[in-house]
């Protein structure tokens, strides 16, 4: 059972490293400008850093919870962008939309469990002991992200 973890980091890490290298590309910039996007030649080459970074971040299970929280912020923006079903008039096109949508709610949820458990057994995260309770809260989460003594301490719990 130990290895059931690891497969499924690589299975969700996969889809979003498989599709990052699209996100540099002119056709792909051009394809979510005319859907609407503002700053499509910002915001694609962005989105797809967020992507590969938090792909790698999770398929190697280092840092996984930072990775996991950028592939959630990537998914959350892109997704009702992108996917917007409920305004797409042809039938075909909406259920499309709609598989799409759905699909990355799914993602989502997988990425959440990983922001909130971590990376789980076989993992960079794991060999340094990084657990679970440490980043139970938003400062243990920014806390690996950011240098340390940037976040203000927690004052010790009065009983």
């Amino acid at each position: 059972m130990r290895y059931i973890v690891p497969v499924a980091r690589c299975l969700l890490g996969a889809l979003f490293l498989l599709s990052a290298p699209n996100h540099f590309k002119a056709q792909t910039i051009t394809y979510v400008a005319q859907q609407g996007v503002p700053f499509a030649r910002v915001l694609v080459p962005l989105s797809g850093l967020m992507a590969l970074a938090g792909g790698i971040s999770v398929l190697l299970g280092w840092r996984a919870r930072v990775g996991a929280w950028l592939l959630v912020a990537f998914l959350v923006a892109v997704t009702p962008a992108m996917h917007a079903f409920w305004a797409v008039p042809d039938p075909m096109m909406r259920m499309t939309q709609l598989a799409s949508f759905m699909k990355n709610l799914g993602l989502l949820g997988g990425l959440l469990l990983i922001a909130y458990w971590g990376a789980g057994p076989v993992s960079l995260d794991e060999r340094a002991g990084r657990s679970a309770p440490e980043a139970s809260s938003v400062t243990g989460i920014l806390g690996e992200a950011l240098p340390s003594g940037s976040l203000p301490r927690q004052s010790a719990k009065r009983s």
